[in-house]
Parts: structure tokens; sequence; C-alpha cells
């Protein structure tokens, strides 16, 4: 790839790289092996972070905004009843892997403090969400509170039962 090539090679093409990466842990990120799987030298990289924490700390804010925000409000906008609304997130979380990355975040955020209040974070939202679909739904508003929990923690087993099976 030309140099001018890669200093173009966008933001959202590093975190998308090193988000992939993440699944095999967040150790795994490092700056010249994530270079080589894009095909550009670590000069790019620098025309985008000033270093490693730089990255990490845009990859929280990316994964915060993709894998939840975005989700959130195109289920907001999706054209149906509540009941409707549930199943299209579901089918969003399921189909789109959105998930596939909770778990590689939930281990970094046990050793990191930003990480651990991003993680936080993003699990009230989803919570909060759920809790205003189940109860948009009909829901008591205990129910709905049970079922948004339940909903979360289904996602977050059913990404770690998957990873389980894949390595034995």
């Amino acid at each position: 790839m030309a140099k001018n090539d890669a200093q173009q090679l966008s933001r959202d093409a590093w975190l998308k790289a090193a988000l992939n990466m993440c699944e095999k842990g967040i150790d795994n990120i490092k700056i010249a092996p994530l270079a080589v799987t894009m095909g550009v030298t670590t000069g790019s990289f620098y025309w985008h972070f000033k270093n490693r924490r730089q990255l990490l700390d845009a990859l929280l804010e990316y994964w915060e905004c993709e894998m939840t925000d975005v989700a959130i409000a195109a289920a907001k906008r999706y054209p149906g009843t509540p009941p409707e609304i549930i199943l299209y997130l579901m089918e969003t979380v399921m189909n789109g892997k959105i998930a596939r990355y909770d778990l590689p975040i939930w281990q970094w955020s046990q050793s990191d403090a930003k990480a651990r209040r991003t993680f936080k974070r993003v699990l009230k939202k989803r919570f909060s969400f759920a809790t205003k679909m189940f109860s948009d739904a009909g829901f008591s508003r205990r129910q709905a509170e049970i079922r948004g929990a339940n909903d979360n923690l289904f996602f977050r087993t059913r990404l770690k039962v998957r990873r389980a099976l894949a390595s034995d």
C-alpha cells in the first residue's frame, strides 16, 4: 500500500481491526501486528493515534457506540409493535454478532478502570433499554426489569458457551 493510501486509512478501519483482534484478548492488540494485519505500516497508525493507550480508549468508545448505541437507535426506529421491536433487537444482536466482543471487553474490565466504567455504562444502557422494551410490551415494571436482566444475561451466557465449545 502506498504511503498516501496508508495515511488515508480511516480511524474507524483501525478501530474495527483492533476490535476484531480483541476477541483473542486485549493484550493481543499491539500496534505492529495490527498494522501487518491491515497491510500497512505503523506510520499509518500514528496518523490517527498517539499511542496504544489512545487506541484502546478510542476502542472502548467505538465498542459502546457501534455495539450498543447504534443497535438501540435502530430498534427505536423500527416500525413495529413492542413485541416485534424486541424480536428485531434480539435478531440484530444474534445475527449481527454484536455481543461477540462483550466477553473480551468484560475480561479487560477486570484489570482496567476505564474499561470497567465503560462496561458498566454499556450494561446499564442495555438493561435500561431492554426494560423499557418489555414495559412497552405490556409487562409490569418488575416483570420488565426481570426480563430485561434475563435478556442481557442470555446474550452474555450464550457468548461464553459458544467460546467454550469453540475451544474444545
